[in-house]
Formats: structure tokens, sequence, C-alpha cells
């Protein structure tokens, strides 16, 4: 237990913008928060008389200890909170639940020859970037449809190049590419169909249904009906394109419409996108540990995770009503944007039923996904909840599970699998390659695991201690958590009674009393109960009662161990293939990967290798004479010896 007197730490902070992070007894985080002034905000929390909401309330009693980050301007701890959210997603903040990257069609303009692909990075170079689109699907058809219209190329050679042995690719072949790749079009013609294309971006369609027209004309005078049904289908398309949207305004500008709706413990933002005066998409997102916050702290929650995973940010934010800190945020925004953002909350006309509109649509995602969002959450954060009702763990949020992997004892390795309120944490799965153990000892193997695991870990709890001791009372605090430093709630074993002992004396000698449970097979290997503190607990033929649950935590428990199974072999599997590739080149002197490689593409085999004279290696592109010696040297060495 951490030795921690919150009070006499409050005493300590310093008066001054920062972070702070409440843990629990298991060093787990529960919430991040900000600071205008720290002393002042962390102290509230742990007044008598303070009026706190019930969730508050119960995040407070289960703090143990906090630490906190200063930082040198109120603007700074937003940007800093937003991270420690991302990174941490504190079960009693309130958090967007999706975590998307949106797309933008990137035009290489600065190239000779540009190409036209999508891309989820909008980085400081000179191309031209269209977007963000909501779905990637319509980008990738839009992309498509330029190259049938415009033939632009697809390939990411650099041109123009001198090549003579260069051939045009597929595309050129089916009429979607003039293959500047072999001088098929000037870089002129080339750069024409490049402007049309940007003038498509930018919302002129007229070229495109202007040729495509008289394409399909002259097919169809030519008796060459379905070449000419071609082109009218892609007409169409344009043309849908092209259609003014009803939802559209008519200030040609940019903005997101943000609406919000709610039903008890769900709620849903729905954002739409409005570039030029017309609506390009929408897209919505799902907020979790909503159901005691105020509205204006959830959206202004929404606004600094979702700005926080944008590349773009609008020059106007329309909103229902205006968030927390809203002058924090519009500068935050305006400093990512690098122009002035406004956050605006429209009454009338027709920016409000705007408003309106996208609260309409987001009261109809919750009535069609509120089954959904329940299974959903039954089959993870219920079904851990489930779980740790039957082991008898009160608060059971992460769980760790461990397996070994290998063939004969060959490159034996360990894997470590996070699930957290019933999710895969991936961010913290670990590899292990097995150092102390010959041969295929899988509890030998396992016990070098946890003890490198779990020692690991207390290692870096005791640097944070030393680090929070030597800053208590600073302007300074720890900062960030290493996912070995966070121990499980329970752990899985899939090994049986022995690896349960095994993991139970690693505990025992380390000191740690974190519970440890095995996962029990049936005939086909499927989980049908636990192996808990001596006894074993049946997750098939539970009572009328319980079946449901005891079914999730059957499901859980079995995806799990699948997921622990997979990454050790996938894990083990990369180690084989990079051993059984390895070539008799690498132990040659003086031949590095690129040599080898060079060698490799240039000789059909070893049995071609061997027979080039050493002048003739000494040719190969990469090569020197010292090189091609060595090699010769080693290659009629090795032929020698098998003599």
């Amino acid at each position: 237990m951490r030795e921690f007197d919150i009070h006499a730490e409050i005493a300590k902070l310093p008066s001054c913008p920062g972070v702070y992070i409440m843990h629990d007894s298991h060093d787990r985080i529960l919430y991040v928060g900000k600071a205008k002034i720290l002393k002042r905000r962390v102290s509230q929390y742990f007044r008598e008389g303070s009026k706190l909401s019930p969730k508050i309330k119960r995040m407070v009693s289960q703090v143990n200890w906090f630490e906190y980050i200063v930082v040198a301007s109120e603007l700074e701890s937003l940007v800093l909170e937003n991270n420690l959210i991302k990174e941490n997603r504190p079960p009693y903040n309130t958090l967007l639940k999706d975590d998307k990257t949106y797309p933008f069609i990137k035009v290489t303009v600065d190239e000779p020859f540009p190409r036209v692909f999508l891309t989820r990075r909008q980085e400081k170079d000179r191309a031209r970037y269209f977007g963000p689109f909501t779905n990637g699907v319509s980008v990738n058809d839009t992309i498509e449809l330029l190259r049938k219209i415009y033939r632009i190329r697809t390939c990411n050679r650099a041109l123009p190049q001198n090549d003579a042995n260069a051939r045009p690719c597929l595309y050129h072949q089916i009429g979607q590419c003039d293959a500047p790749c072999v001088g098929g079009v000037s870089e002129e013609a080339y750069g024409e169909m490049v402007a049309k294309v940007l003038r498509f971006l930018g919302g002129d369609y007229s070229d495109g249904i202007a040729y495509l027209t008289s394409r399909m004309e002259e097919a169809s005078a030519a008796l060459q009906f379905e070449k000419a049904a071609e082109f009218r289908d892609l007409i169409t398309r344009v043309k849908a394109l092209s259609q003014v949207q009803h939802a559209s305004d008519t200030h040609l500008d940019e903005r997101d419409i943000i609406g919000m709706a709610r039903d008890g413990e769900h709620c849903v933002v729905q954002i739409f996108f409005e570039r030029d005066g017309r609506l390009i998409g929408r897209e919505h997102y799902h907020m979790q540990e909503t159901d005691e916050s105020e509205d204006a702290e959830i959206l202004s929650a929404f606004l600094r995770q979702y700005y926080e995973g944008t590349p773009y940010v609008p020059r106007e934010i329309m909103t229902e009503l205006l968030p927390e800190d809203s002058e924090l945020l519009e500068e935050w925004l305006s400093a990512k944007r690098k122009s002035p953002v406004h956050l605006r909350v429209p009454k009338i006309g027709g920016k409000e039923r705007l408003i309106r509109l996208a609260k309409e649509n987001a009261r109809m995602v919750i009535e069609k996904d509120l089954e959904k969002i329940t299974r959903e959450e039954a089959r993870t954060k219920g079904a851990m909840n489930a779980l740790g009702d039957l082991l008898g763990i009160i608060s059971l949020h992460r769980v760790e599970s461990y397996d070994i992997s290998n063939i004969s004892g060959f490159h034996s390795v360990g894997s470590m699998v996070v699930f957290t309120d019933g999710r895969p944490r991936k961010s913290d799965y670990r590899k292990f390659r097995i150092q102390s153990v010959d041969g295929p000892d899988d509890y030998a193997s396992m016990r070098e695991v946890l003890t490198r695991r779990f020692l690991h870990g207390l290692r870096e709890q005791e640097n944070e201690a030393e680090m929070m001791a030597e800053t208590a009372g600073e302007d300074s605090a720890a900062v960030g958590r290493n996912s070995f430093s966070v121990f499980p709630d329970v752990i899985l074993m899939d090994g049986g009674k022995g690896q349960i002992e095994v993991a139970e004396e690693v505990l025992a000698e380390l000191h740690l009393d974190i519970p440890v449970c095995g996962m029990v097979k049936d005939d086909r290997h499927r989980t049908r109960g636990l192996y808990f503190r001596g006894e074993e607990i049946a997750l098939s033929g539970a009572s009328r009662g319980s079946a449901g649950a005891n079914e999730e935590v059957a499901a859980l428990v079995t995806r799990i161990q699948d997921e622990t199974h997979r990454f050790a072999i996938e894990y083990h599997r990369s180690l084989r293939s990079k051993a059984q590739t390895k070539s008799v080149l690498d132990e040659i002197p003086g031949i590095g990967p690129a040599r080898r490689r060079s060698l490799m593409s240039y000789y059909k085999g070893m049995t071609e290798l061997r027979e080039a004279t050493e002048a003739e290696i000494a040719g190969v592109p990469g090569m020197n004479k010292a090189a091609a010696a060595s090699v010769y040297a080693f290659l009629h060495k090795e032929e020698e010896g098998a003599k």
C-alpha cells in the first residue's frame, strides 16, 4: 500500500496551472483533470461540504494518491490533459468512444507527373489536399472515377525515368493510364489533365461531364453500345457527386455543425461537415461515462478529444450551447488551425435548423444503436463485472493472460495479453524471448516470463515513487505510466493447475497479492469453467438466473484465451520465419543486407552464383573487387569443404 497523506500533499500543491492525475490503491488512473490553479482545484475534491456530483464522489472515495504536472499556461494544461486522457482512458473521464482518422485526397502537384491517392495524413508539403472526408470507401470510389475519366497514373515511380526496359502496367492496358512511365504522354498534356482533376475536386464537374458525353456519343455512333453504356454510367456517377444537397447553407464557408442527444446513460454526438456551402458528410460518436455529466461538460470533452485527433479544424464550429471553457477551447483550436476559430450558438434561421437536424440525427442513432450498444456493453464491461462477481473480486478492470509457444523447445517465446473492461488493450501487449530455459519446459519458461514481467513492474513503481518524493512540493511531478508498472486485478493462466502453481509461487516470492485463475477446457478445447483458489467454477449448466451472465463470461474468457494463443504463435512464427530465411550470404565477411539483396536479385540461385567468376561478381551493382573476392573465396572454400 502506498503511503500518501492526501491532505498533507494538497498543502504542498503549487498555485499555478497544471494537470492532476488521480490513482486508486492499485495505481490505476481514475481521473485526469486540468486546473488554472492546481492547489485550489484539487483541494475542492477533498474539502468537506464541497458540492460534487455522485460520479465524482465515487471517484474521490477510491482515490489513494494523486500526482500533478505543472505547465506554463492554462492552454498547455488543456493539451496535456487531452494527451493523458487519450493514452490512459481513465474510467471517470467523459470519453470519446470512437478513434477515427479521416481520409484526404492528395494530388502531388509538385511532381512532373502528379499522382492522386488517398491519405490520412496532411503533411506540410507542396501537394494539394482535398477533404477531410468521412467515408474512405467513397473517397476510393472518387479516385477510381478520376482515373477512368482523366487516366491519372497510380504507380509511385519517380518520373521521368530513363529505363529502356520499363513496361506500362495493367492500368494502361485497360485504358485508365496514359503510361507516362514509357513516354506515352507529354508532361504538358498530362498537366492539362491534372488541372481538370483539380477543378473536379474543387466542385467543377462540367469538364468531366462534357468529356464523358462526347465519348458516349462517339461509342454510340460506332455501334459500341456496351462502351457507350459504361460512359453513361460514369456520367450518372459524376452527376450524383454534383447534386446540390438540400441541407446545405447558402453561405460559401466552412463549418462543423454539432448536435447532441441523450437517453439515460447513452449519449451520441452528431457532427455535420460543411465545406464551400455544401454538406460533404456527417459522422456520429458515442460518448462514455456521461450519465451524471452536464451537457456543457460533455460537449467540451467531445470538442477536445475529437479535434485533437483530426488534422483539420474549420473556421467555425456551431453548437447548441457553449461548452465549458469555451474561450480556452477557441484559443486552442485557433492555435491548431493557425488562424481564428469561433464557437457559435445560432438561435434563429438556417444555421439553427442545421443544429436541430444534427440533434435529430443523433437521437435517431441512439434509437437505432441502443440494442447494439447494450449488447456490446454486456459482452465487454458487463462480462468483466460478471467475472469479478464470480471470483469475488471487487472492481475488476484489468486482466492479464500469458502463454508459452515453441516447437520442441525451438525459439521458446512468451506472450502477455491485456484486457481492460472487456476489451483488448494492445498497446500493453508484451513479448518475451525465453533466455534461461533450454528445451520444451513450459513451467520453467512461464516462471521466467512472470518473474521478468513483475520485477520490471516493481522497479518502475520504485522509480515513480522516488520521483514523487524528490519533486514533492516543487513545480514538477512524475509523468507518464508504463504498462509494466500497472498490475492486473487478476491473472488468467491457460496451462492448468501446474501453471497456476508456478504463477502463485512467483507472486509469493515477490510479495505480490494478485489473484491467479486457471482456464479449464473441455474435450473440444473450449472453456468450460475457471479454476480459482482450489475450486472449479462452472461456466456451463448454470442456473436460470445466472446463465446469461455466465455465457458472457465464458465468451470473454474464450476471447482472452484465443487472443493469448494468437499473439504467442504469431511471435513464434515470425522468429521461425526469420531463422528459416537466413541466407548463407549472411555469413560472408563484408556482405551486408544491401549487397546480399543485390546478389540475390542478380543471380537466380546459389548454383549460378558459385559458377560466376570473381570478376563477374565484382560487376554486380553495389559490389567492388574486395567484396567480390570475399564472396568468391567463401563460396569456393565451402565447396572445397563439401568435397
